[in-house]
């Protein structure tokens, strides 16, 4: 059995990625009844909104599901994890911050811990600190993004060559050819979001999947790089503020300011593509269809499965 779903307790080694204050209940639970890993990410939600949002997702699947916070971005870590013991949240997934306090506390409850990083340095340390999983995330990824800048096909196999529990491939993926991609690279699965906007169950505003599957390999920019805060976008009107603000030398306070939630929400859930933004990944070009999330999760495996037996044949 794949090591990842096996500690996971999952059918299939795909997760789903943290969408910050976009998350719902639908699409985390979608996930999950289809064989992967849901997730809700906390952002920067208050811990009533997280708290509803769980009890929401339990009363739709069964099957575990994680909580996504990221450290560093949330001003209410601490009571969302202990909103994760309370109500026995099997899976967290932590980002943005140093996982090292909390993983033991999180180990004694039962509850597994997955510690996203972009590089070999950090993937070591979430080791060392005890997570069960690592997701390695490449710079084609949608939002927020490492300032190192490596790509996913340069950072799986340096920290799958690195570390010794499983590593989950993020960043450039939305097919079953991208899973087997991951697997020959020495991963044990994959983390994705772009392609999970694009489902059925997925509550996002019809303009925003439309641009997903309309998009084409250049439709994505990064913003923010000149005051280190990378982050990857679809090129929308907003998109273009944002870096016309840039160049004019907009402060790192206003910047953020500019890339609040606020504005992720306005654009992902009303489609105002002139006042909100709309993150995306590389990998947007790749998709054209809107399944439910349960045919996607069972095609991927399957093309991968082929995939893989086919590349066999293109070797020898």
């Amino acid at each position: 059995m794949n090591k990842l779903a096996e500690i996971l307790g999952i059918r299939f080694p795909i997760i789903q990625g943290g969408m910050g204050n976009i998350s719902n209940a639908q699409l985390a639970a979608a996930v999950s009844e289809g064989g992967g890993l849901g997730t809700i990410g906390a952002g920067t939600m208050e811990p009533d909104e997280v708290e509803a949002m769980i009890l929401d997702t339990k009363s739709r699947t069964s099957h575990p599901f994680c909580v996504n916070v990221p450290l560093g971005v949330s001003p209410y870590g601490k009571e969302i994890l202990s909103l994760v013991l309370t109500h026995k949240v099997p899976v967290v997934s932590l980002s943005a911050g140093n996982p090292a306090p909390y993983i033991p506390k999180l180990h004694d409850e039962g509850v597994k811990v997955i510690v996203v990083t972009g590089s070999v340095k950090h993937a070591k340390k979430a080791e060392e600190a005890g997570a069960d999983a690592i997701v390695a995330e490449g710079y084609e990824a949608a939002g927020i993004n490492s300032p190192f800048e490596t790509t996913t096909m340069a950072l799986i196999p340096q920290v799958a060559s690195t570390v010794a529990v499983p590593v989950v491939a993020a960043g450039g993926i939305a097919d079953g050819r991208g899973l087997a991609a991951a697997l020959a690279l020495g991963a044990s699965g994959v983390q994705m979001g772009t392609r999970f906007i694009a489902v059925k169950e997925a509550p996002f505003h019809a303009i925003y999947k439309q641009l997903i599957t309309n998009a084409e390999d250049i439709s994505t920019i990064i913003v923010g790089r000149g005051l280190g805060r990378i982050r990857r976008l679809l090129n929308t009107p907003y998109a273009q503020k944002l870096l016309d603000e840039e160049r004019k030398g907009i402060s790192l306070s206003d910047f953020i300011n500019m890339t609040a939630e606020y504005y992720h929400k306005l654009g992902a859930l009303e489609g105002n593509l002139k006042d909100g933004f709309l993150n995306a990944g590389q990998i947007a070009g790749l998709i054209t269809d809107i399944p439910s999330t349960s045919e996607l999760l069972e095609r991927m495996v399957e093309e991968a499965k082929i995939t893989l037996e086919s590349a066999k044949t293109k070797l020898f």
